[in-house]
């Protein structure tokens, strides 16, 4: 695999990941208040928002090293 392609594996989920967290929950969020289901639909989108950003969290910034130098 060559790792001067934009498109990786680990970037195509991020862009899922995102696409999903943020459009999907809204798109399920306003059918939902379509329907008079505000509430529900408050309740979808912050769960499905939430669990983007614990994901990514997760899997891509709880790995990182940001530990300063440790030379004092």
């Amino acid at each position: 695999m060559d790792t001067d392609t934009f498109l990786t594996r680990d970037t195509a989920l991020i862009i899922l990941l995102l696409v999903l967290g943020i459009g999907g929950s809204g798109l399920a969020r306003g059918l939902l208040a379509e329907q008079g289901h505000d509430a529900l639909g408050s309740a979808v989108f912050v769960m499905g928002y939430g669990t983007m950003v614990l994901l990514l969290w997760w899997g891509w910034i709880r790995p990182l090293d940001i530990t300063g130098p440790s030379g004092r």
